[in-house]
């Protein structure tokens, strides 16, 4: 069933995202994480209606950066879906939570008539005992859950450089098929600063039978400490002209973020060119950021 917001400029048709993907559209989502802080809230609701007034089409809601659960996660995804009208798609981990809790909060979602969610293991918290008994052990686990819970259209993480724990690509990209078996519908990637590196992953992804559609992930590198994250989250391969980019400005604030909008930029462009036609950007909370992306690309992403 789809579900319709409308206020006096336009109707809004909230529908699963692996309907949004099937058209050969450009497709630009954004994302956002929830507060540390019960009092952060408000702030937080006010990044929401930041971001949804650049018509991005969908916004993500994840878990934080450790994948715990967060008790604001919902809140903010009805925030986004039903108070502002642009589809969410809800981060969902089950590293840190056991499979009560996880039912506890589909049950949540369902409530608010959220369909879409990102299915991930997540970082398995320091010093714990993982998995428990009552515990998922793997994504592909907590897909199937999603998916005999109810009528969610339910999304998966890829790695193009392979997940930090695989032996290899190719083994990451065996259990990357086990996810899409066990109901996944649609992939997302961790960042990446070098396109031929997913121009690489898609063939062999597709190579093993991998059909469902990839959304890029990109991220505005706009300071220096997020090279520091980049580093310690995800690993990911740096070309030396984005090495050089970054070595150019590091004293330069405002001329860094700036290069780093370009840059992301730059990319986006590349990757539509060459057919990668649905995008996802890792805002860092950061509204100023996508919008200065967004509006780079206004002929190319009409919103």
């Amino acid at each position: 069933m789809l579900n319709f917001w409308h206020n006096r400029e336009r109707i809004i048709r909230i529908m699963k995202i692996s309907e949004l993907l099937k058209t050969k559209e450009v497709t630009i989502s954004c994302e956002l994480f929830p507060p540390k802080k019960g009092s952060e809230l408000k702030k937080a609701h006010d990044l929401v209606k930041e971001m949804a007034q650049l018509h991005p089409t969908f916004i993500s809601v994840t878990y934080g950066a450790t994948g715990g659960i967060s008790e604001h996660t919902v809140n903010l995804a009805n925030e986004v879906q039903n108070v502002n009208g642009v589809p969410a798609l809800a981060h969902l981990t089950c590293a840190s939570s056991d499979r009560n809790k996880i039912r506890e909060v589909l049950g949540e979602l369902q409530e608010d008539k959220i369909e879409n969610i990102l299915a991930l293991r997540g970082d398995i918290p320091e010093n714990a005992d993982f998995p428990l008994p009552n515990q998922y052990h793997h994504a592909s686990e907590l897909i199937e859950e999603i998916k005999a819970f109810g009528d969610f259209c339910i999304g998966g993480a890829c790695y193009p450089e392979g997940h930090p724990e695989a032996e290899s690509i190719e083994a990451d990209i065996v259990h990357l098929k086990q996810k899409v078996d066990a109901g996944c519908e649609f992939l997302t990637t961790q960042m990446f600063f070098d396109n031929q590196i997913l121009y690489s992953f898609l063939y062999k992804a597709l190579k093993k039978g991998i059909d469902v559609p990839i959304i890029a992930g990109i991220m505005p590198v706009t300071n220096v400490s997020q090279m520091k994250q980049i580093g310690v989250l995800s690993g990911s391969a740096l070309p030396q002209r984005f090495r050089m980019m970054v070595e150019r400005f590091a004293d330069n604030s405002a001329a860094l973020k700036q290069a780093g909008i370009a840059y992301a930029t730059e990319q986006i462009i590349d990757l539509i060119a060459n057919g990668v036609s649905h995008v996802h950007i890792y805002t860092m909370n950061k509204p100023d950021v996508a919008g200065a992306i967004l509006k780079n690309l206004s002929e190319i992403y009409k919103g």
